[in-house]
C-alpha cells in the first residue's frame, strides 16, 4: 500500500467539507483566501488548492462535497491533487471513509506500463490504522488484478501460485488436482471443461483456521479464458473474456480479508481453474457427462461452462458440511440485463441469510440484490437422455435457470450463496476505474464478519 498511503504527522492539511457550507466557511476566512477564490471563481463544488501567501507553496487542500459521509466521497481525490503527503484534517468517524475511498480511487492497474501517474499519498497517524485500511484495500486490489491481468499470464497455474501464495503468507494449507489427476478423483465436469487448452485443468483448494471453528466455504468460478468452446463466440464476446474467472478473484480477494482480519471460521477455498478453449478433444454439443455427485449432464451448449466447473467443486464442498458456502461466478448475460452491470444478483436458500446479507451491503455501501430460485423454472433444464441439460434452450430467466442448475448441487440443509457478477466495470465512477471490479465482496465480508464475531 507504498503507493497510497503512508505513516507519519506531517502533511498538506486536507479538509473534506459539505458544499452547502461553503459560503459560512468562506466568510470565515481570511481576505487573502477569499481573494484567491474570488480570483478563481471556486464556488464550492469539488476541490481547491490555496496557496500560501508568502511562498507560494499549497497551504491547505479543501474537497467539498455533496455528503461528507457518502462512501466514495474521495473516490477522485488522489489522481486530483498533485504531487505530495496529505494529513485529513476532519472527523474521526469520517476518515475510515476518506481513506478507503482514496486507495481505490488511486488504483492504477499498471503492470504493462512503464510510469504511473498519481503519486499523492494520504498520511496515516498510526501504524494500527494503515494496517487495518491496507489489508482492507488489499482484498479489493487483489481481486481487481487478478482480473485486469491478461490471460496470456493469468491461466489456471497461475491462479494455484496466487492462492499457494494466500496460503504461505496466512499459514494455511494448500492442495490442487491437476490434469488427469482431476479423473483419478473424481471430478469429471472440471476435466471436461479444460481438457482442450495446453493449460491444464485443475481443481485448487486453500484451507485455514480453527477446525473446530464454524465453517465457511468460497468456491470461485475459475474460466481463465472463455472462448465459448464449440459454440465459438463470436470476437466482440470474446474480447474480455479474461474476466471470466472473476469469480474465482472475488473468492481469493474475499479470501484475503477473511484471514487478515482473523476471522473466527474454518475457511476453505475451492477454485475449479480451466480454460475453455477449442481443441480436437473440446468437449461437444449433445455429450453427456457424469458429474462427481452422479447427476448425467446432456452438454446444450459449449458456452455454459461456467456451472460445469462450479458443480464438481460445490459437491466437493458438502463433504465437510459446511456452516455457510458461498460461491461467486460471472455466469450469465441475463443476470447484467436483469439488473445492469454495477449491481450484483445473488440467489440464496436461506431467507435470514439473504436479510442479513443485504443489510450488510447497505451498511458498506457495496449494494446486492436477491433474485429469485423460482423453482418452477427447474422444467427448463430437462433432456430427454440425461438427468439434466447444462443450459435452458430459451435465454428467458437465464440467471434463475443457471442458479436452479446449481442448487441440483447443494444439499437443501446447507445456507447457499450464490452470486452473478459481472466483475467488470464499464465506465468509469469514483474510486471506481474501468476494468477489473469487485462486487459483493466487502458486503460478504461485513455479512461474515457480523455473523460471526458479533
Amino acid at each position: 500500500m507504498e503507493n497510497f498511503y503512508c505513516v507519519g504527522d506531517k502533511g498538506t492539511p486536507l479538509f473534506i467539507l459539505p458544499t452547502c457550507e461553503f459560503d459560512s466557511w468562506k466568510i470565515q476566512q481570511s481576505d487573502f483566501i477569499q481573494s484567491w477564490l474570488n480570483s478563481t471563481s471556486f464556488s464550492g463544488i469539488g476541490l481547491t488548492l490555496i496557496p500560501d501567501n508568502n511562498t507560494g507553496n499549497v497551504l491547505q487542500a479543501v474537497y467539498f462535497v455533496e455528503d461528507v459521509n457518502a462512501f466514495w466521497q474521495c473516490g477522485d481525490l488522489a489522481s486530483l491533487l498533485p504531487e505530495g503527503k496529505y494529513l485529513f484534517k476532519g472527523h474521526d468517524k469520517h476518515r475510515d471513509l476518506v481513506a478507503f475511498g482514496w486507495a481505490l480511487g488511486a488504483y492504477q492497474f499498471d503492470s504493462y506500463k512503464t510510469n504511473s501517474k498519481i503519486k499523492a499519498k494520504l498520511v496515516i497517524p498510526c501504524q494500527k490504522d494503515l494496517k487495518k485500511y491496507s489489508d482492507l484495500v488489499q482484498g479489493i486490489v487483489l481481486v481487481r488484478d487478478l482480473v485486469n491481468t491478461p490471460a496470456c499470464d493469468m491461466m489456471p497455474q497461475h491462479l494455484a501460485e496466487t492462492m499457494q501464495d494466500l496460503a504461505n503468507s496466512f499459514g494455511g494449507e494448500f492442495n490442487q488436482w491437476v490434469g488427469d489427476e482431476l479423473l483419478e478423483h473424481n471430478y469429471p465436469t472440471i476435466h471436461m471443461v479444460g481438457r482442450a487448452s495446453e493449460h491444464k485443468p485443475r481443481l485448487i483448494d486453500l484451507s485455514w483456521g480453527d477446525t473446530n471453528a464454524p465453517k465457511v466455504t468460497l468456491v470461485g468460478k475459475g474460466v481463465c479464458f472463455d472462448s465459448g468452446g464449440l459454440d465459438l463466440k463470436p470476437g466482440a464476446g470474446m474480447r474480455y473474456m479474461k474476466k471470466d474467472m472473476g469469480g474465482a478473484a472475488h473468492v481469493i480477494g474475499l479470501a484475503h480479508l477473511i484471514m487478515a482480519f482473523n476471522l473466527p471460521v474454518r475457511l476453505r477455498v475451492l477454485v475449479p481453474a480451466v480454460e475453455n478453449a477449442v481443441s480436437n478433444n473440446a468437449f461437444r454439443p449433445g455429450d453427456v457427462i457424469k458429474t462427481r455427485k452422479g447427476i448425467t449432464v446432456e452438454i446444450d451448449n459449449t458456452d455454459a461452462e461456467g456451472r460445469l466447473v462450479l458443480c464438481d467443486a460445490l459437491t466437493e464442498a458438502q463433504n465437510d458440511e459446511p456452516d455457510l458456502l458461498v460461491d461467486f461466478a460471472t455466469l450469465t448475460g441475463a443476470c447484467r440485463v436483469a439488473l445492469g452491470t454495477e449491481l450484483p444478483g445473488f440467489f440464496t436458500n436461506n431467507d435470514a441469510v439473504a436479510a442479513g446479507l443485504i443489510q450488510s451491503g447497505k451498511k458498506v455501501d457495496d449494494h446486492v440484490w436477491q433474485l429469485p430460485l423460482y423453482s418452477p423454472y427447474k422444467d427448463m433444464l430437462k433432456s430427454n437422455i440425461a438427468d439434466l441439460t447444462n443450459c435452458a434452450i430459451s435465454g428467458f430467466g437465464g440467471a434463475i435457470t443457471a442458479a436452479l442448475y446449481l442448487q441440483e448441487f447443494v444439499e437443501p440443509h446447507t445456507p447457499w450463496i450464490h452470486f452473478d457478477v459481472m466483475a467488470w466495470n464499464n465506465r468509469k465512477l469514483p474510486g471506481r476505474p474501468i476494468g477489473g471490479e469487485a462486487f459483493g465482496v466487502r458486503a460478504m465480508f461485513e455479512y461474515i464478519q457480523s455473523r460471526y464475531t458479533d
